[in-house]
């Protein structure tokens, strides 16, 4: 390695301070104005629905690993999610959240879980809804 030290171009700095030009006026409300308050709609909470059963289950998705293609396992765990509540819960109608495709998905298609926790609750109606399980 070299003592050299390279030479840093020098900047011109010139002693004529530059015009400082006047701030426009901005234009503040007056202090007595009236605030206009915008009506904010209230939040309707869901109806709360009659939950009959709930079941926590951990769904072994193996069978999306050794079946067909690579290039849809992630399609596939969620077909074997779905047969796996529909076997275990008996519903008339079933809805994965949003939160559970998603944690599936998570990796791409061709990487899934090999299992996954869910919270599975079914209401009055037979409705079968299926969330991830807490912890």
């Amino acid at each position: 390695m070299s003592n050299k030290k390279k030479k840093e171009p020098e900047l011109e700095v010139s002693e004529e301070e530059p015009e400082i030009e006047e701030a426009e006026e901005i234009e503040e409300a007056p202090a007595d104005a009236k605030k206009v308050e915008v009506p904010v709609e209230e939040e309707k909470p869901e109806e709360e629905e009659e939950i009959i059963d709930e079941r926590i289950y951990t769904v072994p998705l193996r069978k999306a690993y050794w079946s067909g293609t690579r290039l849809r396992r992630s399609n596939r765990a969620v077909r074997v999610l779905r047969e796996f509540v529909e076997r275990h819960m008996k519903p008339e109608e079933l809805l994965i959240q949003p939160e559970v495709n998603e944690h599936i998905w998570a990796r791409g298609i061709q990487k899934p879980p090999r299992r996954v926790r869910i919270r599975a609750t079914k209401n009055s109606d037979n409705l079968v809804r299926v969330y991830l399980a807490e912890g």
